[in-house]
């Protein structure tokens, strides 16, 4: 089961850094409506996707070498404090998004997160965030 989560949390993260480090275009055009990219603070916000880009490359890397040193933590506690961790990085992008949301059900909010690719990032988010938590709790007790 840990190395299941673990090539999960890789996958993810290495998607968001693919997204916002490499493609942070595309990135900025999920977030911006159509009829406002042509402002320069369109471009502001592609290039600060690679900022949070850097972030998911560091997990990713975590990630990876964690799994293929998984004998460098044994113990069980250690296992669920990485874990737990994992488990804020999904759940900050998620709950950070979840303002939004509800703004949204009010016909309101910066970006859409009910729809397409956000609602997307928004309930993989919360799956990822939920599977390191249950895994950790799961190492704990």
């Amino acid at each position: 089961m840990l190395e299941t989560v673990l090539i999960l949390n890789i996958i993810w993260f290495s998607m968001a850094f693919n997204i916002f480090s490499l493609r942070p275009k595309i990135f900025a055009k999920v977030v911006v409506p159509k009829e406002q990219r042509d402002t320069p603070v369109f471009n502001v916000l592609a290039e600060s996707g690679r900022f949070l880009g850097g972030f998911n490359f560091a997990f990713a890397l975590l990630n990876i070498l964690l799994l293929a040193n998984l004998d460098v933590f044994p113990n069980d506690d250690q296992r669920a404090i990485l874990l737990l961790v994992c488990a804020v990085a999904h759940g900050s992008q998620f709950m950070f998004n979840v303002p939004v949301a509800i703004q949204n059900r009010r016909g309101e909010g910066i970006w859409q997160v009910l729809k397409g690719t956000m609602l997307f990032i928004f309930v993989n988010d919360f799956i990822m965030m939920m599977l390191n938590l249950i895994l950790a709790a799961m190492f704990v007790f």
